[in-house]
């Protein structure tokens, strides 16, 4: 069917995704810059967590991305399994104008493959490159800690607009290759269909959702 008559229910794969990182490194405005295409100067932090979606092409398949932005602030960490859980990807963020940000990006990943699932897709991202001179981190040391902890790496501003489409597009593309790749294995191996679930609804073959997760307040920034 094609996708232009198709409802927005009808996907081929919901994946969600989670964004973290310290509080003011532009997740919330990589979200809205990513689904609407928005960017505010002035964004208020995020309070507990908000999601949004997009719809995306990917190899003649339609996937939905669920985005899941959360607050930086340790007071709001409470929510942390229910926030990963049936992730199958995250894009850890830091800010380039600022080096603490990027020096606490071990211990997101600490956090992250405490809760997460091992075979987790994750991007670390470095934001706000349209800051050029006030930059803290350079390219070369965000590629050689993406290198070591085996990230996929990408620099990008919310503000212009710089590689946000790029960064979540990678991450949904490794995401699919994995999903058609556990198909293929286990077509080969002769499994019964059912062991391979389609990627609808709540579950997907990298990490099964045991159950829908809670349901957080929709984005500021999608509403209305």
């Amino acid at each position: 069917m094609p996708h232009e008559t198709r409802s927005a229910d009808d996907y081929d794969m919901l994946l969600k995704v989670v964004l973290i990182g310290d509080s003011g490194v532009g997740k919330t405005n990589c979200l809205s810059r990513f689904t609407r295409q928005e960017f505010a100067q002035a964004s208020k932090p995020t309070i507990g967590v908000e999601f949004a979606t997009r719809a995306l092409t990917v190899d003649e398949d339609l996937v939905k991305i669920q985005i899941w932005d959360t607050a930086g602030q340790e007071r709001y960490r409470a929510i942390t399994n229910a926030y990963y859980r049936g992730a199958v990807g995250a894009l850890v963020v830091y800010d380039v104008t600022r080096s603490p940000t990027f020096e606490s990006i071990p211990r997101w990943l600490t956090e992250l493959r405490e809760h997460a699932s091992s075979d987790m897709v994750v991007m670390l991202v470095g934001n706000k490159t349209d800051l050029t001179d006030q930059r803290e981190v350079s390219v070369q040391q965000g590629q050689a800690l993406a290198e070591q902890e085996g990230l996929m790496f990408i620099e990008t501003s919310a503000a212009d607009g710089s590689n946000v489409e790029a960064a979540f597009t990678r991450v949904a593309g490794q995401i699919h290759s994995a999903v058609r790749k556990r198909r293929l294995e286990a077509q080969q191996q002769g499994e019964h269909e059912e062991a391979v679930p389609v990627p609808r609804g709540n579950s997907i073959p990298i990490t099964v959702q045991d159950a829908p997760p809670p349901q957080p307040q929709p984005s500021r920034c999608c509403a209305g």
